[in-house]
């Protein structure tokens, strides 16, 4: 599993990163203070507080892993 922080203040970012991640055969958790809600699931994103960063779990390995990577690059932060 990987952990990373990302941000999704704008509907439109929760909309590309959903259809982004859809396409990708494993699991996404994001993590906001005690709740953990399924990444793929745009009314689960939208119960969050999405003004602040949020970490998203990716349970994947190998070059499955390091594809996602590439795709969720865009809404990392540091």
């Amino acid at each position: 599993m990987k952990t990373l922080k990302i941000s999704l203040n704008s509907i439109d970012k929760v909309k590309a990163f959903v259809n982004e991640i859809s396409k990708f055969d494993c699991d996404f958790d994001l993590v906001s203070g005690r709740y953990v809600i399924d990444a793929k699931s745009i009314m689960g994103i939208f119960s969050l507080d999405l003004s602040k960063p949020i970490n998203l779990n990716i349970h994947a390995e190998g070059s499955l892993l390091e594809s996602i990577l590439k795709v969720v690059e865009a809404y990392v932060i540091d």
